[in-house]
């Protein structure tokens, strides 16, 4: 009869550790960097009064001709250098899901970055 008491409390347990993690899930929002205009020069304005949280998923749409994406640290954001170890998207319609706290991209592209292609979102 104990046993039967421990398994039932164990799954009980369980499943409301799932419905925690599914009701995270489901708080997760999809925000379109730069709304139609998309990742162009100009998106550093687009998060402002904008609410982000950790687990949502930006999507940058671009023509991968004239743009990249890279997901970079504070210090490569500030100086437009990204490092060799920075992570590159490329499709043109990149999906990334933000961390908690700071959040930098940039684009690759010669001078773009330092001509304003370059964004940060800060995640709660």
């Amino acid at each position: 009869m104990v046993k039967e008491r421990n398994n039932a409390v164990v799954a009980t347990v369980v499943l409301v550790g799932l419905l925690v993690l599914h009701c995270k899930m489901v708080e997760a929002v999809t925000h379109v960097v730069g709304g139609e205009s998309g990742w162009t020069y100009g998106v550093q304005t687009w998060p402002y009064k904008k609410k982000f949280k950790a687990g949502d998923t930006l999507v940058f749409n671009y023509s991968p001709k004239e743009h990249n994406v890279v997901s970079a640290r504070k210090k490569e954001y500030d100086k437009c250098n990204p490092s060799y170890d920075s992570k590159v998207y490329n499709t043109g319609h990149d999906k990334i899901i933000v961390k908690k706290g700071e959040n930098y991209f940039i684009s690759g592209f010669k001078g773009q970055c330092a001509s304003g292609l370059k964004l940060f979102v800060h995640a709660e």
